[in-house]
């Protein structure tokens, strides 16, 4: 499925509600795809005192464009992590997840996370990843949402911690873990040391997701691909700082996973005019919009879609060229994408009703 341009579109005057185009998600966070009143509530059960960053003044105002940004963002993050103390709290956060993205026109979801994070609490990394997993197939039988599983390796640990995760994540391939990823400060550590555990991931038949692109510049994006062996980027933006590599990764069909509200929240963007959504799309790039982390950014799947539509101009058969995209690059099963691709093309068939 590939509308592109403007034939056949209705214009501004008849724009789609973006709530029903039929998408995939494939950049979401686990933590940070929690709901703001979830937080809320689950601290106040159990007495954590939450920062104003997380309930007053909510959304907070974030910069990752130095050290000290990245780590007030990374201490949200963990703050926000420290109220899941149940299994039924993971339970909830993966469910309610799957509600809003069903509710915004999301057909499939990947969620991403890293086990080590949250080992200590609930009995280790693989009885948290069972955890998860169980939480997943409730989730998506009770949605309808298809989802699957990134397990993520943080690049702040030992690259030793990322093989014993990719190892892992190959065991629960055939139970809904569909991909493996390198997250966190993209500016720590050295990506290449990473190589050995996206390895056993691939041997493992995983897709390969890691973060490149983003707070760092092209040479961040030759490392995830020339030594990670990246399938797809998280992030990958920065890639028009250099058109040979851009002109590779289209080549090569390397999807990039662009979240826009988050690009502008951590100022790797002054706005989100200047989010390269339309260079990446006039040179012949995958896209697949992301929310990231709407728990920090406030802004969650049709958010994405809305911000780059009023950003760029974009038209309804644009947009809809963008949801075919998510689906393509995503690890849904075939029958899935192309009963997705099926829905996009209905939805940019029917007339627009003046919604944003």
């Amino acid at each position: 499925m590939s509308p592109t341009g403007s034939t056949g579109d209705q214009g501004q005057a008849a724009r789609r509600d973006l709530h029903t185009l039929p998408k995939a998600h494939l950049h979401l966070h686990f933590t940070g795809s929690m709901r703001h009143s979830t937080l809320v509530e689950l601290a106040a059960r159990d007495g954590v005192v939450l920062p104003d960053a997380l309930v007053e003044d909510w959304p907070p105002q974030l910069s990752a464009a130095d050290e000290k940004g990245w780590f007030r963002f990374q201490r949200l993050y963990d703050v926000a992590r420290s109220v899941l103390r149940e299994p039924g709290d993971v339970r909830r956060l993966v469910r309610e997840a799957a509600e809003d993205d069903a509710a915004e026109g999301g057909r499939w979801l990947e969620i991403q996370v890293d086990p080590s994070g949250y080992a200590t609490r609930f009995g280790g990394i693989t009885a948290f990843i069972e955890l998860v997993l169980d939480a997943v197939t409730e989730a998506s039988s009770a949605t309808g949402v298809g989802i699957g599983v990134v397990v993520a390796a943080n690049r702040t640990r030992h690259p030793l911690d990322a093989r014993t995760l990719a190892r892992l994540a190959g065991q629960y391939a055939d139970r809904g873990v569909v991909g493996f990823g390198l997250s966190n400060d993209e500016r720590r550590g050295w990506t290449s040391d990473f190589a050995p555990a996206f390895r056993i991931a691939r041997r493992a038949g995983l897709r390969l997701v890691p973060h490149a692109g983003e707070l760092l510049g092209p040479r961040s994006i030759r490392v995830a691909v020339e030594d990670l062996g990246a399938d797809r980027l998280g992030h990958g933006v920065r890639v028009v700082e250099d058109p040979e590599l851009l002109d590779h990764l289209v080549e090569r069909g390397i999807a990039l996973e662009v979240c826009p509200t988050s690009n502008v929240s951590l100022g790797v963007y002054s706005d989100l005019t200047s989010v390269p959504v339309r260079v990446l799309m006039d040179a012949g790039a995958t896209i697949a919009l992301g929310a990231d982390d709407p728990l920090l950014f406030g802004s969650r799947l049709a958010g994405q879609y809305a911000a780059v539509r009023a950003a760029h101009d974009l038209t309804d058969a644009d947009l809809a060229r963008l949801a075919g995209m998510s689906v393509d690059a995503s690890c849904a099963p075939e029958s899935t994408r192309r009963a997705v691709r099926a829905e996009i093309e209905s939805w940019l068939a029917t007339t627009g009703h003046n919604l944003a």
